[in-house]
């Protein structure tokens, strides 16, 4: 399929199918060049790129205000955004819904549900994300500075509203803690 370039907002709401990805980018920039680079490698989907050099209603009507990001919208709500520029592999994961399988002393395990707390501005989220693009590690993002009713959830679960927080099959892990993260979630050790 293909990256196909949207002029606006009323673009999007004529695509009929229930399921978009929807990439905003600031063509030439470092991070929006890697993602774009790495979105063009993704076969079986149509990607629907948004340059907020060019369109600047589609950013806002879904609430981003960091680029690069591609947003997943089902049935006209946003599912999830995914911020930042990652592997061909890690998109195509997040695009074709592959779950990650990792090999452990000669058995298969299914990766364990892992959700992301976060805001743009923390050096640390921006660490453990890139560690676990790096492991390929599916995550869900949340943006708890643009998402007040996730930050009370964030904050109710661990007793901290300090980011970054990781959840993993309902255990929190405040900050950004290889060495438990890597004992929960069976990544090998560097």
């Amino acid at each position: 399929m293909a990256l196909i370039p949207v002029k606006k907002y009323s673009d999007i709401d004529k695509i009929k199918d229930s399921k978009k990805f929807i990439f905003i980018y600031k063509k030439g920039t470092p991070n929006s060049d890697c993602a774009y680079d790495a979105l063009d490698k993704i076969t079986n989907a149509n990607i629907y790129t948004v340059d907020v050099n060019e369109v600047r209603d589609v950013h806002q009507h879904y609430g981003v205000n960091s680029v690069p990001s591609l947003v997943i919208v089902n049935n006209d709500k946003v599912e999830n955004i995914i911020k930042g520029c990652h592997t061909p592999g890690y998109f195509d994961q997040i695009i074709h819904e592959k779950k990650p399988v990792y090999k452990s002393n000669n058995t298969e395990n299914k990766q364990k549900r892992v959700t992301v707390y976060s805001t743009p501005t923390c050096t640390y989220c921006n660490k453990l994300k890139q560690y676990f693009n790096k492991h390929g590690i599916k995550y869900t993002d949340i943006n708890v500075a643009a998402n007040q009713q996730a930050a009370m959830e964030m904050a109710r679960k661990s007793g901290q509203r300090g980011v970054p927080q990781t959840e993993i099959d309902g255990q929190i892990i405040v900050g950004f803690d290889t060495r438990k993260l890597s004992r929960i979630l069976n990544i090998p050790t560097e």
